[in-house]
């Protein structure tokens, strides 16, 4: 059985085999969300799905797109952006 605070749908199982040949339930946190585009919803590609905790782990080139407005805006409206920014 697990742990009472392990039974919410907060935890997913994963199993684990062991070096012993028994297979084990591990409890681990669910991935969050895709981020959003801030202008149109749409989710946001080059952005992995990971923790806080985990993020922190990772390169900094690992974690956005390369471009102006990457991890904020999708492609299409970073175009439509910076197309108006050039016109006024």
């Amino acid at each position: 059985m697990p742990a009472g605070s392990k039974k919410s749908g907060t935890f997913r199982k994963v199993f684990k085999r062991t070096p012993g040949g028994k297979t084990v339930i591990h409890y681990e946190k669910r991935k969050p969300k895709t981020h959003k585009c801030a202008v149109c919803e749409k989710e946001l590609i080059g952005i992995p799905r990971l923790r806080d905790s985990k993020m922190q782990t990772i390169a900094k080139t690992k974690k956005r797109p390369q471009r102006p407005y990457g991890g904020y805006l999708c492609n299409a409206c970073a175009k439509r952006r910076i197309i108006e920014e050039s016109r006024s």
